[in-house]
């Protein structure tokens, strides 16, 4: 099974605030709780995540690519540390099992469905 990989901004802090000039910025809270939350769902093989520079969504709050071979990329903006971390693993778990990984709109958490902002195709080989 291919390895699934979130991708967190780190740089990112809620467009409704002030960024802060010292860390940690949302995105560094974001990446922590989902590392926790994550010990506890998923096996290590099964789920990366891993934190990136910026993902050029800087007005748009805390944003997190969710990425894996032969799946359509999912790009969440505007999320928070505090009520999205579950809401993004609970669609991981969803996404995992999807062999395609096309997750329904009726299957998004409903924290996610204000946050999704694009579903972008697989490049297949």
């Amino acid at each position: 099974m291919p390895k699934h990989t979130i991708f967190v901004c780190k740089s990112c802090h809620r467009s409704s605030e002030e960024r802060p000039k010292n860390p940690p910025f949302d995105g560094d809270i974001f990446i922590d709780k989902l590392n926790n939350l994550c010990v506890e769902k998923f096996t290590i093989d099964e789920l990366e995540i891993q934190g990136v520079g910026c993902l050029w969504a800087c007005d748009r709050g805390c944003v997190v690519a969710v990425s894996s071979e032969d799946k359509p990329t999912y790009l969440f903006v505007d999320l928070t540390p505090e009520e999205s971390t579950a809401a993004l693993l609970e669609f991981m778990q969803i996404y995992i099992k999807k062999r395609k990984g096309s997750v329904a709109w009726e299957q998004l958490p409903q924290v996610l469905k204000s946050a999704i902002f694009a579903q972008i195709p697989s490049v297949k080989s």
